[in-house]
């Protein structure tokens, strides 16, 4: 999540691969008694697809109104969903999910097996494009399938009759039954996906099977889902809706949440952090986050594309500086691409058994930049003439870090750096397409073991917007896919992820947390490391 994502993500994560504000107001009820939570998404969604989402700007929607085999329960433990059980063969390869009796989609049909065989094997399609189509390689013939050279029949999942879904697995994976929860796995209701490709773009069409409906949605300005009372456990949903507004700017969101038209927001401007960690203030939450904040240098851009100049970049950044100065989160300065939060195999910290891999040293940075562009045969004076630009997503958060990345890089090794800032979607896009020099970037894990960021870097990726490619890497990440045994697992992690630092394929800057802000009355929002605030349970007094 990115954003499995993005989720931004990602951001998972997931990252923040975008960032999502959150909705509530303080009139806490509606006209009609109605209890409806209020808040901001910081950005339009991309598509309201499980299939095709691909950030933290469609997951906080997607996981309010689909919900998938397994989920996050009110304590943000995972649990059975739409599975009222599962069995796993001893050898680890084959699941079997027998599916609730009471599972309705949102227009009173039986959720079955066979919308979940046809929305995983709909999602591997290579004609549908999905991105996000690699979390289902896990499964037998699934990347054949993805990569055209097997057929849809080769996929191993098979509905064994309405309620009984049998999926057999290329190697045991022992974080299969999380990744159920994830978006990309969510069912989506074959008659209607058949019978309407736009679907998913429009709320009359929108058929979905979580706790709430999405009953609104005008792009660019706002999207409201409503209780759904085909719901098998709407007795512990609260809330009657959830309205979102679609807004980018920060300090606009803020505003309406200070002036009492929201009950949550998400990443409120840094200023603000600040100021109420300094305030103490009970309405603000530092959320764990399973995240690395980063930045992608394109290697197709020359001089880029000399690992010395890469490393220069990296090592002439203040990390210390700018989580400490700018973010003021609680962030932490980052030592590598794989955040805190994720456990190797004697359930200690992946980070700490790996060590640091980011140093500071403007010294050796402008050593490193001098030598790299002699390679290239060039001179700073060149560097400055490519006009080479930083692209961010808007948001007040991004904007500042930039600017202090690009007086950092002026300062330090006297290169000066253009900035620009477009929509998220358009970034996302812009990153797909090579079309970018430098841009920042996030994700946030989408289950919760380092492979949910190694894959990004994998050379066919759909997310590796900095093609990346080393078949070192590539050789450490397979087997680790395909191991049961974690103590190997682990150690070619850990070696992937010098090999990637050591060729400097991206530039982390540090690893998120979340901040948010709830208003007095609003209870039941938990935190999930790997997802944004879980309010599906809110209530409002």
């Amino acid at each position: 999540e990115c954003l499995m994502n993005r989720k931004l993500i990602l951001s998972l994560s997931l990252i923040l691969v975008g960032i999502i504000l959150f909705t509530g107001c303080s009139s806490t009820t509606s006209k009609s008694g109605e209890k409806i939570l209020r808040s901001n998404n910081g950005s339009e969604p991309g598509s309201l697809d499980p299939a095709l989402a691909q950030g933290t700007h469609e997951s906080w929607v997607l996981e309010n109104v689909f919900e998938g085999l397994m989920t996050f329960n009110e304590k943000g433990e995972l649990v059975k969903g739409m599975a009222k059980d599962y069995k796993i063969s001893d050898d680890g390869l084959i699941y079997t999910f027998t599916i609730r009796d009471d599972a309705k989609w949102s227009n009173g049909e039986p959720v079955k097996a066979e919308d979940f065989e046809f929305a995983w094997k709909r999602a591997l399609d290579p004609e549908l494009a999905a991105d996000y189509a690699y979390q289902l390689y896990y499964i037998k013939g699934g990347e054949a399938f993805n990569s055209g050279e097997g057929t849809m029949d080769g996929v191993a999942i098979k509905s064994l009759d309405e309620k009984t879904l049998e999926v057999i697995l290329e190697s045991p994976t022992a974080y299969f039954l999380e990744l159920t929860a994830f978006y990309t796995y969510m069912p989506v209701n074959k008659a209607m996906v058949e019978s309407n490709p736009d679907w998913a773009k429009k709320p009359e069409t929108h058929i979905s099977n979580g706790p709430f409906k999405l009953t609104t949605w005008e792009h660019n300005a706002k999207i409201i889902m409503e209780k759904n009372d085909q719901y098998y456990n709407a007795k512990k949903i609260k809330l009657d809706g959830i309205d979102l507004d679609i807004i980018e700017d920060q300090n606009t969101a803020w505003q309406k949440y200070d002036g009492g038209e929201y009950h949550i927001l998400l990443d409120p401007p840094t200023s603000v952090v600040a100021q109420l960690r300094a305030e103490d203030s009970k309405e603000l939450t530092l959320g764990a986050q399973v995240g690395t904040y980063y930045y992608n240098v394109n290697p197709d851009v020359k001089p880029l594309n000399n690992v010395k100049v890469r490393k220069a970049l990296s090592m002439a950044l203040d990390r210390e500086t700018i989580v400490r100065d700018i973010t003021q989160g609680g962030q932490i300065a980052a030592e590598g691409v794989i955040p805190y939060g994720l456990m190797d195999e004697k359930g200690k910290e992946f980070r700490d058994g790996v060590g640091n891999f980011i140093e500071y040293n403007p010294e050796e940075a402008k050593k490193l930049l001098e030598e790299g562009l002699a390679e290239e045969g060039m001179t700073i004076e060149d560097f400055n003439k490519e006009k080479i630009v930083l692209l961010y997503n808007t948001s007040e958060s991004h904007k500042k870090i930039a600017q202090a990345v690009q007086e950092m890089w002026r300062t330090k090794l006297g290169i000066d750096i253009g900035l620009e800032n477009v929509e998220f979607q358009v970034k996302l896009d812009r990153e797909k397409a090579g079309n970018y020099d430098i841009s920042r970037a996030g994700w946030i894990g989408d289950y919760m073991d380092p492979m949910t960021f190694f894959d990004l870097w994998w050379s066919d990726s759909s997310f590796n917007d900095v093609n990346y490619n080393n078949p070192e890497y590539d050789k450490r990440i397979l087997e680790s896919k395909t191991l049961m045994d974690q103590k190997v697992r682990m150690q070619n992690m850990r070696e992937a992820e010098k090999l990637l630092m050591d060729d400097m394929a991206v530039i982390p800057v540090y690893f998120y947390t979340q901040p948010y802000v709830t208003k007095p009355g609003v209870k039941g929002i938990i935190k999930v490391a790997i997802r944004y605030p879980v309010i599906t349970y809110a209530d409002i007094d």
